[in-house]
């Protein structure tokens, strides 16, 4: 990987400048927290030369908020040029490609690293004046300092590796070459292993990165077995090539088909589709809310852009019914299923919004199934594409939304209990009024962004499907059966997101009318609180008119980049 970054022009430089930009941010991250004193003596001389590194560090750039402010400034930069230079298009070594396409992606993994960066501030304070305990220090602020020191510790590694996972999902959405996708995946996917698991102060977050980390390493070997009997099929890696090899055939070659299907399995895991998703709800009520918010959103994404590629540009035939076509559509089906179900019962918070995520994988995953219906023409693909990624554009906001409120309610030790939120709108009412606003999105409500998201899939495969049932039925029953199975898929999306209701509007009920355990009101958390009512006003103002038209405009756009149009 560290040729990409090596022997490349200005223009090149140009097109890779939010990865540069995360990578100087790296760097810096490593190297200023270490700036100090050190000397070194020029041998058989008595002079000696400053090196800055070592020694005693000095007090500027040992403050423990540094880390936090570099990574604030490093993601706010890099999803500005990625705004700002969204239409730049080119080649980038002979394995990356940057267009609409991929900087749209990068746009959401950077501002979901962006508002983690935000709930960090909060969530994983960094205290520059606390010292170590001493002997006249009760039993409790003694245990307060250390941690306190710990938290001032580890504040590098914690935003290091935001910025790595950052860096590994912005190269994944480049990547022309399924060994390139797959080692910047890898990337992302371990740095997250170890978020999960990096606030030890929770008992099951340990077991959560554990169990995330290893459920993770056997689907990821699963999918290196399946890239490998590709390679052994086509003699090399390049989507291009691949997709070119993939139309030649003219009868399914088992090594390409078991391989497409074991990289399936590997990608499924990603966005957690059914029944791949075992380890997410354990991982999203284990991980810190800034880091399940991650998980939620910009991991998605990221599994989505590798199944994408997989199914859209490699397996996708000319004419005709992808061989993937029946599998997916059974596992978009369960996926919504199961996760609305399981969510119902659940009084976790966090395990409420890991299932509803569950549930979404589901409605995106129903749309990609259309896709690959053979029923599908341009016009219909693209809108099916232009749903999926408006759908993950605005999934960014209310379901991280949520996540940064119930990070408010961690820094008081709370979260992982229903209880925790009863009686919120009368401790913090502009809070309380956003996580409303965030469920209802999430339920498909108008005139919320998420309702037009998902009124933009379900008319999608209604289209795909319009003009399949039987023009002459005299009844419903008689049109029911002769429709295709396809029109199935959107009466699925409607049941589930109505089934979803129950415990979104649950969440309402116990904010507003329950009685609070503490009246006292949360933390100012001036930069959160402002995150917070920001994705609640974009979160409406995407539902509809101007700005919704205008990102819509954007989606297409990225959309007409990967389909070639």
């Amino acid at each position: 990987m560290s040729s990409i970054f090596t022997d490349i022009d200005a223009e090149t430089m140009g097109l890779i400048l939010p990865e540069l930009i995360m990578l100087a941010g790296m760097l810096a991250m490593i190297l200023i927290p270490n700036l100090g004193d050190a000397t070194m003596r020029i041998p058989l001389t008595r002079t000696r030369l400053p090196i800055l590194f070592g020694g005693t560090r000095f007090a500027s750039t040992n403050n423990p908020k540094i880390p936090n402010q570099i990574a604030l400034t490093t993601f706010g930069l890099a999803l500005v040029s990625a705004f700002l230079f969204i239409h730049n298009e080119g080649d980038v070594g002979n394995t990356l490609h940057v267009d609409e396409f991929s900087r749209l992606f990068t746009i959401i993994f950077t501002a979901s690293l962006l508002l983690a960066s935000i709930a960090t501030t909060h969530r994983l304070p960094a205290r520059p004046k606390v010292t170590a305990p001493i002997e006249t220090d009760s039993l409790a602020r003694a245990d307060a300092k250390i941690n306190a020191l710990i938290d001032n510790r580890r504040q590098v590694d914690f935003h290091i590796l935001l910025v790595t996972t950052g860096l590994g999902m912005s190269l994944m959405a480049m990547a022309t070459n399924l060994f390139m996708l797959f080692v910047c995946l890898e990337l992302a996917s371990l740095s997250s292993y170890i978020l999960v698991a990096f606030h030890k102060e929770i008992d099951v977050g340990g077991e959560a990165g554990t169990k995330y980390f290893i459920v993770g390493s056997v689907v990821s070997a699963v999918g290196i077995y399946g890239m490998s009997l590709l390679y052994l099929w086509n003699g090399n890696l390049d989507m291009a090539d691949l997709e070119a090899s993939w139309d030649a055939m003219e009868t399914m070659d088992p090594f390409a088909a078991i391989g497409v299907s074991l990289m399936l399995v590997a990608f499924a895991f990603k966005v957690g589709a059914a029944p791949f998703h075992l380890a997410v709800p354990d991982a999203y009520a284990g991980a810190s809310s800034p880091v399940a918010g991650v998980l939620a959103t910009a991991s998605k994404a990221m599994g989505f852009v590798a199944l994408m590629r997989l199914l859209l540009i490699v397996t996708m035939p000319a004419a005709g019914e992808a061989f993937w076509f029946v599998v997916l559509a059974i596992i978009a089906v369960v996926t919504m299923t199961w996760g609305n179900l399981a969510a119902l019962t659940s009084d976790n918070p966090k395990r409420i919004l890991a299932y509803s995520s569950v549930a979404h994988a589901g409605y995106m995953l129903a749309a990609l199934t259309a896709i690959g219906s053979g029923l599908a023409d341009t016009d219909a693909t693209a809108l099916l594409m232009t749903a999926v990624l408006f759908h993950l554009v605005v999934l960014l906001l209310f379901k991280f939304g949520a996540f940064l409120v119930l990070s408010m309610l961690e820094t008081e030790g709370r979260s992982h209990r229903l209880e925790d939120l009863h009686g919120l709108a009368r401790r913090d009412p502009i809070v309380a009024a956003s996580m409303f606003i965030f469920m209802l999105s999430l339920a498909g409500v108008p005139p919320l962004s998420g309702f037009l998201s998902k009124l933009l899939m379900i008319n999608g495969i209604v289209n795909v499907s319009a003009g399949t049932g039987a023009l002459s039925s005299t009844s419903i029953a008689s049109w029911a059966q002769g429709v295709d199975p396809i029109f199935w898929l959107a009466v699925a999306i409607v049941l589930n997101s109505a089934l979803s209701l129950f415990y979104y509007l649950r969440i309402g009920l116990v904010m507003f009318f329950e009685a609070p355990e503490s009246e006292r009101r949360l933390k100012r958390a001036g930069s959160l609180r402002m995150a917070i009512v920001g994705c609640a006003l974009l979160t409406l103002l995407f539902g509809f008119g101007p700005m919704s038209e205008s990102l819509l405009d954007l989606v297409s756009v990225a959309v007409d980049s990967f389909t070639g149009n």
